[in-house]
């Protein structure tokens, strides 16, 4: 996180000084008028002093005023996430229903005094993480009389750590990197690094389960997650902590993933590991992306268990680690604590190379000695730099007229061939249709034993104006593919309000039921985030 000091940006990912510079979107608008043979016009970026939100419509009571804020800044930043549809509103200073009030609780006394006040009222109440949302999980709706974003930001510690167990209690909304900060000097790490890691929390990442570095084994939060503290409106649901039990459904299940619909998540004691000290890490070429699919296959399913494997298309490989375009790459890494990797990195690319793989000209990197570097050099290293960069990289483009976003599923392995072909075709004939012409390119950023999570990128020229509506078309004829070839409609990226017509169709209709009647069990009034997962 940047200093106190700055400030978030009300339109752009990160902070105000990281929205780009009139050179900057100079160069882009000339960049995108070569690529798409169109003119572009590098449209200055919106600032703050345009802002015109709608009035509060409440106030809270004046025990709570001190943590409340209706600043018109404050309330632009929590408006929205950051999916392309958020970005293109703020952007265009679109805000209809901003929320009125956002509560900035102390501790969780504070919390449950604002839910009180929230609940009893029938405002909405909003958790909020750090608003990195891409499915319109922390939007408000439009049906409620007052809503009430509850900022999470001032619970940011960890309180205690247990070396023994290995395993660490840390309040909700603590960012990625303060996290990590706060257990490097005991030697731990959480090791959960979602590509927005800057700008999200713990609590976020366990209400809307995100995926994580791992690429196999711990990928999502669920296995890091020990027990969970969240606040109701009809009082606290805490589980016991314990190593794994068979006492009956898991209450921690329930609430991951629950996207604030239940309670907010206050604290949370997850399972911790010692940092990583010895690395290895590769590059691995092969001449389609479906050879490279087979070996990444069999690489997992033998259970080595790399941190990452991760395979690239050659489109993929080609804007993101500068390779031909004719090639897949697979980055493959292991790390541990306790043993040199050298042995497991060469089985995997024995593996790979029986399967059509080569290393590439960079070869392999295995640290033998303790806080070894590895994987920042070469195609791999060319990676993950475009990795860590691509949130920022959107702020350039945004306004501009472009069309593009991401998509994620998982898949069992005897039905990935078919969804490869099933996404990628509906999406490059929506792209033909609406933009005339783009780009379609996927990479697998976590697999299992039963199958892939591909991640699909696209990208094609709209019209300003209209970029939000050719969106919506592109993102349903994708989303509808994916539900046809047997895929989640998201693995990682949660449900909110985007994702919802999908998550309907892909959940049992009774468990449908017995979710509708958990909520009505602890949030009676039906205030937490309402119209996420289901409709109110």
């Amino acid at each position: 996180m940047a200093d106190s000091g700055a400030r978030r940006s009300f339109w752009a990912w990160g902070m105000e000084a990281d929205e780009p510079t009139v050179q900057q979107r100079q160069e882009m608008a000339a960049k995108l008028s070569q690529r798409y043979g169109v003119a572009v016009e590098p449209v200055p970026v919106p600032t703050a002093a345009g802002l015109a939100l709608r009035q509060p419509r409440i106030k809270p009571p004046a025990s709570l005023a001190d943590v409340c804020s209706s600043d018109t800044h404050d309330r632009a930043v929590h408006s929205y996430g950051r999916s392309f549809r958020d970005r293109i509103r703020a952007f265009n200073l679109q805000f209809p229903n901003p929320p009125d009030v956002v509560a900035h609780p102390r501790d969780e006394k504070d919390v449950e005094a604002i839910l009180d006040w929230c609940s009893s009222s029938g405002y909405a109440a909003i958790p909020y993480g750090g608003g990195s949302s891409t499915v319109g999980g922390i939007e408000p709706g439009e049906d409620s009389s007052g809503v009430v974003t509850i900022d999470l930001g001032n619970l940011n510690r960890v309180l205690e750590i247990d070396d023994v167990s290995r395993a660490a209690r840390i309040q909700a909304g603590v960012y990625g990197p303060a996290l990590e900060e706060q257990l490097r000097p005991h030697g731990f790490t959480l090791r959960h690094f979602p590509q927005s890691f800057e700008y999200s929390t713990l609590g976020g990442w366990i209400a809307t389960r995100s995926g994580g570095h791992y690429a196999t084994n711990h990928t999502h939060i669920d296995d890091f997650v020990e027990s969970v503290r969240m606040i109701t409106p009809v009082g606290v649901w805490e589980s016991r902590r314990l190593p794994g039990s068979g006492a009956g459904p898991n209450p921690d299940r329930l609430v991951m993933g629950s996207e604030g619909v239940l309670g907010i998540i206050t604290e949370a004691w997850m399972r911790i590991q010692a940092r990583p000290q010895f690395r290895a890490s590769a590059g691995v070429v092969f001449p389609t992306f479906q050879s490279g699919a087979e070996a990444v296959r069999q690489i997992v399913q033998a259970k080595l268990w790399p941190a990452n494997c991760r395979l690239l298309d050659p489109g993929e490989s080609a804007s993101a680690a500068g390779m031909d375009g004719n090639h897949a790459l697979l980055v493959i890494g292991f790390e541990s604590a306790e043993l040199p990797q050298g042995d497991l990195m060469r089985q995997a690319i024995a593996i790979a190379s029986d399967a059509g793989g080569s290393v590439d000209g960079d070869g392999i990197r295995i640290s033998g000695e303790p806080g070894g570097s590895t994987g920042r050099e070469g195609a791999v290293g060319a990676w993950r730099s475009a990795f860590l960069g691509a949130p920022y990289q959107r702020n350039l483009t945004t306004g501009l007229g472009t069309v593009e976003d991401t998509l994620e599923t998982a898949v069992t392995w005897d039905r990935w061939p078919q969804l490869d072909a099933s996404v990628r075709g509906a999406l490059q004939d929506a792209l033909d249709r609406i933009c005339g012409g783009g780009v379609v390119t996927c990479r697998f950023t976590h697999v299992y034993p039963d199958g892939p999570a591909p991640y699909f990128t696209f990208a094609g020229m709209g019209r300003r104006g209209a970029e939000i509506e050719m969106y919506d078309a592109i993102k349903k004829e994708a989303s509808d593919a994916v539900m046809a070839a047997g895929g989640t409609i998201t693995h990682h990226h949660a449900v909110g309000r985007l994702h919802k017509p999908w998550y309907q169709l892909e959940r049992p209709d009774p468990f449908a039921e017995a979710l509708r009647a958990a909520k009505r069990a602890v949030d009676p009034n039906g205030v937490l985030n309402p119209g996420v997962l289901f409709d109110p």
